[in-house]
């Protein structure tokens, strides 16, 4: 069970099954359950005071048995190219993370993040230079979502949980968020809508495909070869590359889901044709994608790359029959990219 520091539940990372059997333990009704799950996931209410269904006694005792966790918006930035929307959250502990609000012909989408801070110490990554801080619990994922729509008047269609924070570093947390996420008496989101980036932890890639989610699974690989993916991605020296593309077979062959692969480009480190010659080889009899991503700047780095060697990089791989894009770029007068607002906040 969830709690606060001071003793009340987390009653927002409660799946309604839980919810049912602690107001049952409160000689409540079980009906309750349902209409406050609602309250909570479909009308998205802050505090119980505005269950106007329930008697004053009845939210009276949910307030001194349970808290409804909320976000602060500490900043709020809006593209005008694009109407992308970068939220700066407080957490209620004062940490703070990102949230980016992104507007596609099909509806929106929302990018997440799972944890304060990042372990993994990707190089070109500004989430990781701030330094890793906490994991965030279900329902500070879920309540950025919430958080969002009640401030933009915009219904979300997707979730991406490629935000601050590695997700399988954060399993079961964010397991619950999805859970939570697709519940048909909540905000039922579809997991197909739901696209999950790892920077490859193996084990837990294994552990994810056993759930047959159906959500689509994001592996952050970077580098056609374990010596150049090393040099900027510390996991693969416990994880190299055979062991990720075995995970990932895997998880193609329990789920049938589609595996997208991204592809940070970084002039002069993994631009060439020789590395898209490698990263072919690598991919061959594998049903998926590559997203090519021009690497964001970021002033403690020397990386850089541009649309134009991204369009070349992809053009290396067509000619090689791999199916690959480059990733739209959304929110570039704002700098949508992750860990930026946050670590400059914080400096």
């Amino acid at each position: 069970m969830y709690t606060d520091p001071d003793g009340r539940i987390d009653i927002l990372s409660l799946t309604l099954e839980e919810l049912t059997e602690v107001l049952i333990e409160m000689n409540e009704m079980k009906f309750r359950a349902k209409q406050i799950f609602s309250w909570l996931h479909v009308k998205r209410v802050t505090d119980f005071g505005s269950m106007s269904d329930l008697s004053a006694q009845l939210r009276q005792k949910l307030d001194e048995k349970f808290c409804i966790k909320s976000l602060f918006i500490v900043k709020r930035l809006e593209s005008k190219r694009d109407n992308t929307v970068k939220y700066l959250y407080r957490l209620p502990d004062g940490n703070h993370i990102e949230t980016v609000l992104m507007e596609y012909e099909h509806g929106n989408t929302i990018c997440v993040s799972t944890q304060v801070g990042c372990k993994m110490g990707c190089r070109f990554c500004a989430s990781t230079i701030a330094g890793y801080k906490r994991d965030l619990l279900p329902s500070e994922i879920l309540a950025q979502i919430y958080t969002a729509e009640r401030d933009s008047g915009r219904k979300i269609g997707g979730a991406v949980l490629m935000g601050i924070g590695e997700p399988l570093d954060n399993y079961d947390n964010v397991i619950r968020f999805l859970e939570l996420l697709s519940s048909k008496d909540g905000m039922n989101m579809s997991l197909r809508h739901v696209s999950l980036s790892t920077c490859g932890l193996v084990p837990k890639i294994y552990e994810l495909a056993k759930l047959g989610l159906g959500l689509t699974l994001s592996i952050s690989l970077h580098a056609s070869d374990n010596k150049s993916r090393s040099e900027i991605m510390p996991v693969n020296d416990r994880y190299n590359i055979d062991e990720l593309l075995k995970a990932c077979r895997e998880y193609f062959k329990i789920t049938g889901r589609r595996i997208s692969f991204e592809y940070a480009l970084i002039d002069g480190h993994n631009d060439s044709r020789e590395d898209a010659v490698r990263l072919a080889k690598l991919l061959d009899g594998f049903v998926c994608h590559v997203n090519i991503i021009p690497v964001n700047k970021i002033k403690e780095r020397n990386f850089t790359s541009d649309r134009k060697s991204a369009q070349r990089f992809r053009g290396y791989l067509e000619e090689l029959g791999v199916n690959a894009t480059v990733r739209r770029t959304l929110g570039a007068d704002i700098d949508a990219a992750c860990g930026q607002l946050r670590r400059e906040y914080e400096i």
